[in-house]
C-alpha cells in the first residue's frame, strides 16, 4: 500500500491488516460493534486487495483499532472504522481515516462514502472533519443484536477527493486529532 506507514508520533503505527490479525479484530468489533462481521468474511477481503483496503492500528506492538473501504468503480466505501473503547477518544481514529482518505487518493478514486449511525455523534463529527457531508438517511439501516429497535443511517459522502483541498483538510483533521 502506498499511502500508509509508520507515523511519526506517538507509538502508534498503522498497517495493512493480515490473516495474523482476524481474531484480535473480531475481539474489538465484539466490543463496538452489536452484529460484527465474521473472521471468515474478513479473511476473503484480505485477500481481494484490488477491491479491499483494511488497516489496523497498533499501540505497542498491539491492535487497537482497524478500518477498511471497499473499491466500488471509481468510490471507496468505507466499511468500518473501529476504535477499542479504552483507546477512543485518543487520535487513532482519525489516524485511521487519514490513512483510508490517503489511500483513496493514491488510488486514484473519485470520492469516498459511508454510513454511520445517526446517533453516534462523536463518530458523525470526525467524519465532518474530513469533508464527509451528510447526503441522505437509510432508515431503520441498522438492527442491534438482541434489540427490536432499528436505527437509521446517515449517508455521508466526500467528492473530489483527488483535489489538493481535500488532501490539505485531511491532514489539518489528523493533526488536530493527535493527542
Amino acid at each position: 500500500m502506498s499511502a500508509i506507514g509508520a507515523p511519526p508520533s506517538g507509538d502508534v503505527v498503522l498497517r495493512p491488516m493480515a490473516d495474523a490479525d482476524l481474531d484480535v479484530v473480531r475481539g474489538i468489533d465484539t466490543l463496538v460493534y452489536p452484529d460484527p462481521w465474521a473472521p471468515e468474511f474478513v479473511a476473503g477481503q484480505l485477500r481481494d486487495t484490488e477491491r479491499w483496503v483494511h488497516l489496523v492500528a497498533e499501540r505497542s506492538g498491539a491492535v487497537v483499532g482497524h478500518a477498511a473501504f471497499t473499491v466500488a468503480v471509481d468510490e471507496a466505501h468505507v466499511t468500518t472504522v473501529a476504535v477499542l473503547p479504552d483507546e477512543q477518544g485518543s487520535g487513532i481514529g482519525a489516524r485511521l481515516v487519514a490513512a483510508l482518505c490517503r489511500e483513496a487518493v493514491a488510488r486514484g478514486l473519485d470520492a469516498m462514502t459511508l454510513e454511520v449511525r445517526a446517533s453516534n455523534r462523536r463518530a458523525v463529527d470526525l467524519y465532518r472533519r474530513f469533508g464527509f457531508a451528510p447526503a441522505g438517511v437509510r432508515p431503520d439501516y441498522y438492527n442491534p443484536a438482541g434489540d427490536d429497535g432499528r436505527e437509521d443511517a446517515l449517508v455521508m459522502w466526500a467528492h473530489d477527493i483527488g483535489e489538493p483541498a481535500f488532501l490539505a483538510r485531511v491532514d489539518v483533521a489528523e493533526q488536530e486529532a493527535r493527542p
